[in-house]
């Protein structure tokens, strides 16, 4: 067996797998359905991931080599994801829905040597196809490829400030990175039964629903794809689950219905998207239990976090996981004072930080800003105040879109809202003029009722000068990212497009004007 703890001879894929090889008769996954379930041993899982990793070997791959995974929502994802990596080969994980033209452009910033892929899904011309062998737990097994902790291990995709896919280059240590959430966020334990409500291709399921419930040897679910939201209580309550992880839209529409009752469920997790205080309540009332919130990013996964040893205060992201360094710094690099808003930083010894993105260098110095912009209280917890890029410009002052959805989240008959700045009518093309206006889903509420609820809520230019509901843009719920999170922009194109133009509720303010501080 190799040894792990040697940074020189380390494998991502062995070390995930390691408490589960002590435990060979274990469920290690189990892929639910409403009558039943399809188990994996913690033996026939690892015999898998060696004998996919043997036959990409004999397939002619190389230690090194590059392998685009393009699998949909089955078994198949996480075993040659890890097949892949046992192999020394670099996974580079995409998601399913990709067009032909998306995936061969994304293809050609790294350069696969072959592609796995799934019947009906797209997948870039000229290069070479493999499918999934059956029972591979049946192959000959190759050994875990030891190489240094720092060499590459696989790929990820992020969309950037830009809109342009970015491709994220992480080493075997950043398995070591995710330690410090185990229990720093997800209070995982050996005996848990943590299900995920994400498809088996998602890099949240991946390492949350996965590799961490796998890295200490517990137990992970994962419903099958015909569970409809609305059923996966009665999933997480038939099948013990101990932990949930989700995302709000799932808590969402789970607190729609009649209270689940969850007798064997200790807590939720949660991440993608911000977490509504008022979800979060909600859930803890008709639940009993807490939602643990974690912020990350797919450059280093989480570090932020609440957890059960230490909940997150109302209205937080909580505080930085055990052995995190995290700072807040303003525009010259300096640490801000606690209370100020300032850029989100993680220091760049940390070993889940990826290496680099494809073709730039790696972080340098001793910060790696995530663009994300927070401020902390006198607890030491974290409040996000949003993406630094999403930051309104409310009469020449800057102010945060989730602070003012956090402050607007109890107005009546809203089931779900977002804020972005818009131009409105009448102003001239081009010449800065914008206002806040908030997008809405739920009962229909009249501009009076709405801008009272802010007034008394919000200084008055933090208000929204106009309230539009979805269904003015042909919507009926707010539009959101794969990851969940809400796509402003796109509001702003859909108001745009369809010439919905709201009155006018307040004067608007414009961009040249600036905040004299």
């Amino acid at each position: 067996m190799m040894d792990f703890t040697d940074p020189s001879r380390f494998n991502l894929a062995g070390h995930v797998l390691r408490a589960g090889a002590a435990t060979p008769d274990k469920v290690a996954l189990a892929v639910l359905s409403l009558t039943g379930a399809t188990r994996w041993s913690y033996a026939r899982l690892i015999a898998s991931v060696r004998g996919l990793a043997g036959w990409l070997l004999e397939e002619g791959l190389r230690p090194g080599d590059r392998l685009l995974l393009r699998l949909g929502n089955t078994p198949d994802y996480p075993l040659c994801y890890l097949g892949a990596m046992a192999a020394g080969i670099v996974p580079v994980a995409t998601s399913p829905l990709l067009t032909g033209p998306e995936i061969t452009r994304m293809a050609a910033q790294v350069s696969p040597k072959a592609v796995i892929a799934g019947e009906g899904i797209a997948c870039p011309e000229g290069l070479r196809r493999l499918t999934v062998p059956p029972a591979p737990e049946t192959l000959p097994p190759a050994d875990w490829h030891p190489g240094p902790a720092e060499r590459e291990a696989y790929i990820v995709f992020t969309s950037g400030t830009s809109g342009t896919p970015l491709a994220v280059r992480h080493a075997h240590r950043a398995i070591l990175g995710r330690q410090p959430m185990h229990d720093g966020w997800e209070g995982l334990r050996p005996e848990d039964r943590l299900l995920h409500s994400g498809a088996f291709n998602w890099t949240y399921t991946m390492g949350t629903g996965l590799m961490d419930p796998w890295t200490v040897g517990a137990t992970a679910l994962i419903a099958a794809p015909d569970i409809a939201p609305e059923q996966l209580a009665l999933v997480l309550r038939r099948h013990d689950a101990t932990i949930f992880a989700s995302v709000p839209a799932i808590f969402r529409r789970l607190l729609r219905g009649p209270s689940p009752a969850l007798p064997r469920l200790r807590h939720a997790l949660c991440a993608g998207e911000a977490l509504p205080p008022a979800l979060r309540s909600d859930w803890q009332v008709k639940t009993g239990t807490d939602i643990h919130e974690a912020l990350g990013m797919s450059e280093v996964s989480t570090f932020l976090s609440g957890s059960p040893a230490r909940p997150a205060p109302p209205g937080s992201c909580g505080f930085p996981q055990p052995g995190r360094r995290i700072a807040v710094l303003d525009e010259a690099g300096q640490p801000v004072a606690p209370g100020e808003t300032g850029h989100l930083a993680i220091a760049t010894d940390d070993p889940g930080l990826m290496l680099s993105y494809e073709g730039s260098a790696a972080p340098s110095g001793p910060w790696f800003t995530t663009g994300d912009l927070v401020a902390t209280d006198a607890s030491g917890a974290f409040h996000y105040q949003g993406r630094a890029d999403e930051m309104m410009n409310a009469g020449g002052i800057r102010v945060s879109p989730r602070e003012v959805e956090i402050a607007l989240a109890g107005l009546p008959g809203i089931t779900e809202l977002a804020v972005a700045e818009i131009e409105p009518p009448g102003a001239t093309p081009g010449s800065g003029t914008r206002i806040i206006a908030c997008f809405y889903a739920g009962e229909a509420v009249s501009d009076r009722t709405a801008n009272d609820f802010a007034a008394a809520r919000l200084a008055r230019y933090k208000c929204p000068r106009a309230w539009i509901p979805l269904t003015a843009l042909g919507l009926t719920e707010l539009p959101r990212g794969p990851t969940g999170k809400v796509l402003r922009r796109r509001l702003v194109a859909l108001y745009m497009e369809t010439g919905c133009h709201p009155p006018r509720a307040g004067k608007p303010h414009n961009d040249h004007r600036r905040n004299p501080a």
